[in-house]
């Protein structure tokens, strides 16, 4: 497989689906109050009102704010603190709406190698649209982009490594959530595309899923480690993008640990492997999953 390959297949077959809820595993409406000296009930009227925090969409379940929430209320109070109205605070401390998969300023960011614009473009998304749409709408078609201008014989693989930092630096400060069941992710021996696990541990945090990332090129001794840690019962998703990276050796310890073993990535494609393995189609696919 060609690099070009390798590249368009991260975009190409990363999991895909269903946006879950928009608001990010983080902090209680009690613990923002506190932190910004303000009743509980005003946070949840704004929330109620102006859309400020979490989404409304999590029946059941407690509403997390996030840092960025955090950081618009900021905003809003010190707006309020100027003498603007509240509505007129929200408004301007929330910025515009972005429009689902709008990638025409993402681009612009990255080709100008703007990743300060390009996370705060990635990180408005993912407040309004959530970590799954994000993905499937917005980073992987430009991701698509990309790929077509270098077939085109343009120089970007900077804007690609760009663009794929950005994103990572974004998915990374989802706060993960605290889970009873261990959830382990990671990429088998000289994997080095972790940023499908970047995405789906964002995207199970914002589901309520907690995920222990071991990230890039884990030697199989270590997933066996990692999994000794932990009580039998644990399940693992070993990322492959690459043929020669499926490793059976890695499936095989950890089944032989008592994990749960998921597979995810285009290099375990053609690799026969045990009926007990699931392999995950997708984003959504691997959510639904490990929730």
């Amino acid at each position: 497989m060609t690099r070009r390959s390798e590249r368009a297949g991260q975009n190409e077959t990363m999991p895909a689906g269903s946006a879950p809820a928009s608001a990010a595993a983080g902090f209680t409406v009690r613990a923002v109050a506190d932190r910004l000296g303000i009743p509980t009930a005003t946070l949840r009227s704004w929330n109620r009102r102006y859309g400020i925090g979490p989404a409304q969409d999590r029946p059941g379940r407690h509403r997390l704010y996030t840092d960025t929430d955090i950081a618009v209320l900021e905003n809003m109070v010190a707006l309020i603190g100027s003498g603007a109205s509240p509505a007129g605070a929200a408004a301007a401390a929330r910025g515009p709406v972005p429009v689902l998969g709008d990638r025409v300023g993402l681009l612009d960011a990255a080709f100008a190698l703007d990743t300060t614009a390009v996370c705060a473009h990635l990180e408005a998304h993912v407040r309004v649209h959530g970590v799954v749409r994000t993905w499937d709408t917005l980073c992987r078609p430009a991701f698509t982009d990309i790929v077509a201008r270098q077939g085109g014989g343009e120089g970007c693989i900077d804007v690609e490594h760009a663009l794929s930092w950005s994103i990572a630096a974004v998915m990374q400060q989802v706060k993960p959530a605290r889970s009873s069941a261990p959830v382990l992710l990671a990429c088998t021996s000289g994997e080095t595309h972790s940023l499908p696990l970047d995405v789906l541990r964002a995207a199970l945090a914002q589901d309520g899923v907690g995920a222990r990332m071991l990230g890039a090129d884990v030697p199989t001794v270590a997933l066996s480690d990692a999994l000794a840690r932990h009580a039998r019962g644990a399940a693992v998703l070993l990322w492959s993008q690459r043929e020669s990276t499926a490793l059976t050796s890695a499936v095989l310890a950890c089944a032989g640990a008592g994990a749960r073993v998921l597979i995810g990535g285009p290099g375990w494609d053609a690799v026969l492997l045990p009926d007990t393995v699931e392999r995950v189609a997708g984003l959504a696919d691997a959510v639904a999953a490990l929730r």
